[in-house]
């Protein structure tokens, strides 16, 4: 399958730049899978289109400040990491920048030296190195607090002038690199009134990682191979899901991360949703088989990207680039800041 099929032009002053005041203002467009048409509300009417003893599945992943500014100890030259991923024993896989000025050995301090990370090797991945971290506090999570920042997608470029905007407000595990951007439209608020009309909320949590940064580079897209993210489901949400599947209600997943982890664990169990964790390098682009998902909220991702082509597989690659086309001439913002789609 052809990567640029999943082309489409993109102007970049749609690319949203920053969040909106209020979280549940975004526009919402609902796409029908059967029907195989569109129509467009505003994202609190996502109610109108759940039902009483639905699963609405939500990542409360939450992000780690993971962007430090630091100096090269030898030079003072600044150097700039996202940490991605802990590999265990204070190693840390990460992105920098300017690569070309970290070798093996290479070490950079943040915070005047509280925090040192001694680059140890190289990756697959271009820019990419293993750290180990060296630093004299109890918890080093302390210290990303103290000494990161928000690590917002390169395609946004404005400032974010509160960190908790790039948070869910249900977010609770620390440890993704970036946020799972569609459930930044849920407020407390809507979250109850789902509740209340009988509306089942279950949580998962997947860690964001490379996957999200990482651009589809070759051309045929069975060719692209997904970075493994660390996925936690427990008991409760795998009792909510069968019980709804039992009584013939959907499951609807705020997110592409909530798909994988739910398509994940049912393929890694003959189908079944059962408390399970461990690291998932799924893809799913058309030709893929949802077993668990009936519905979908999601963002408006960038053209041929690996998002696109999940979303693409729920419903199908012609309705999905219909759909985005007509996003485009509507003037739908896009990506981390920008509307929401639900397919049903």
């Amino acid at each position: 399958m052809d990567v640029a099929q999943y082309h489409f032009e993109l102007p970049q002053e749609l690319i949203a730049q920053t969040p909106i005041k209020d979280r549940t203002g975004s526009r919402l467009m609902v796409v029908d899978r059967k029907r195989q048409t569109w129509e467009h509300t505003r994202f609190p009417h996502l109610l109108d289109y759940l039902e009483a003893g639905d699963v609405l599945v939500l990542n409360d992943s939450r992000v780690r400040p993971a962007r430090l500014i630091g100096v090269k100890e030898e030079t003072g030259a600044k150097i700039e990491l996202l940490l991605l991923k802990p590999l265990g024993e204070d190693r840390w896989e990460a992105l920098v920048k300017p690569a070309k000025r970290v070798k093996e050995g290479t070490v950079v301090c943040f915070g005047g030296g509280r925090l040192r990370a001694v680059a140890e090797a190289s990756t697959e991945v271009a820019g990419g190195r293993v750290f180990r971290l060296e630093y004299e506090v109890d918890d080093v999570e302390s210290l990303f607090q103290e000494l990161g920042q928000m690590p917002l997608p390169p395609y946004i470029h404005e400032q974010l002038d509160d960190p908790e905007r790039y948070q869910t407000v249900f977010s609770r595990v620390i440890g993704s690199a970036a946020a799972p951007t569609a459930g930044l439209h849920f407020t407390p608020e809507l979250l109850e009134q789902a509740k209340q009309k009988g509306v089942k909320l279950a949580f998962v949590t997947l860690h964001v990682g490379l996957g999200t940064f990482r651009p589809v580079t070759v051309e045929r897209v069975e060719d692209h191979h997904m970075h493994a993210e660390y996925y936690e489901l427990n008991q409760e949400t795998a009792a909510l899901i069968n019980e709804a599947k039992r009584q013939g209600k959907r499951v609807i997943a705020v997110g592409t991360t909530s798909v994988r982890t739910l398509e994940t664990v049912a393929s890694r169990h003959g189908g079944e949703v059962r408390a399970d964790s461990g690291w998932t390098d799924i893809f799913i682009y058309p030709g893929y088989v949802y077993q668990v998902v009936d519905g979908l909220v999601t963002n408006f991702h960038l053209p041929q990207s690996t998002l696109l082509m999940l979303v693409s597989a729920f419903a199908t690659r012609e309705l999905i680039m219909k759909a985005y086309e007509e996003a485009v001439k509507q003037r739908y913002r896009f990506f981390s800041f920008g509307d929401a789609m639900l397919i049903i």
